[in-house]
């Protein structure tokens, strides 16, 4: 693994030395403070490519394109909101999704599967231990988003997302996301309307380099990919770990994400 990701400056490997515990706690003081934190240069030189590579066959031929308009909360409505409130204004997200099960022996699965990975990323979310998940199509997906193509305003189902962006787009393809937009305990649908209507000043925009590891509170935080332009796709890699082992989509989920049951 020495080889694909760069140890020297993160030492996933060296669990428990000073500077695998420096790592850890910066990495718990940017969520802290941004809720997230980016690995930059995470991939050495040429590993980015190499696994776009990789991919990029399976992406063109048989990947699932998956078009949907939708609000933030991908739900059909809100019991206590009304139909026409701002905050369930409709958006629309396209995107191609190439699954674990299409891309076995690839760079991106072995880096999904690196134990030392899902250690490290278990001590930053406080969390006491993190499973890879055992869904053959869910556990680890590669999305693409093409010219005009978007992943819209939404909030994640986990408290946590771990991304690494294997290709940028020529122009947009940039993540803009609002931290701690709602709580479990207040769900901001004023706020959540500021937002879709672009004004809310807190909103930042973060253009991520090929290669960087990016993990974020995606369940509170609202975020998008913006519009991609340009002839490249931006390519990224979705890693999905839980804190109990055995985590299985069920077949309807995976119609609705994949198109198939298996």
């Amino acid at each position: 693994m020495e080889d694909i990701l760069d140890l020297d400056r993160y030492p996933l490997d060296r669990e428990g030395s000073p500077e695998w515990d420096r790592l850890v706690e910066q990495s718990i003081a940017a969520l802290a403070a941004d809720g997230m934190f980016n690995l930059e240069g995470f991939l050495r030189p040429g590993i980015a490519e190499q696994a776009v590579r990789e991919i990029k066959p399976v992406m063109d031929t048989r990947s699932h394109v998956h078009k949907r308009l939708h609000n933030i909360y991908f739900k059909p409505s809100i019991p206590e909101l009304a139909p026409d409130h701002p905050a369930l204004r409709k958006v629309e997200t396209i995107s191609h999704t190439v699954c674990a099960d299409q891309i076995p022996g690839s760079t991106v699965m072995a880096i999904y599967e690196y134990e030392p990975l899902v250690r490290f990323l278990a001590a930053t979310m406080g969390k006491a231990r993190l499973h890879v998940m055992q869904d053959p199509l869910a556990r680890a997906n590669v999305m693409a988003y093409r010219a005009g193509e978007a992943l819209n305003w939404h909030f994640d189902r986990s408290e946590f997302t771990t991304t690494l962006l294997l290709q940028q787009a020529e122009r947009g393809g940039d993540l803009e996301y609002r931290t701690d937009l709602r709580s479990d305990e207040d769900a901001n649908y004023d706020g959540v309307a500021r937002l879709l209507e672009g004004r809310d000043p807190e909103a930042r925009v973060l253009r991520m380099k090929p290669g960087t590891l990016n993990v974020f509170r995606g369940k509170n935080t609202a975020h998008r990919v913006t519009t991609v332009e340009g002839d490249r796709e931006r390519m990224i890699a979705v890693f999905s770990y839980y804190e109990k082992p055995g985590v299985m989509f069920s077949d309807e989920e995976r119609v609705g994400f994949y198109g198939r049951a298996a």
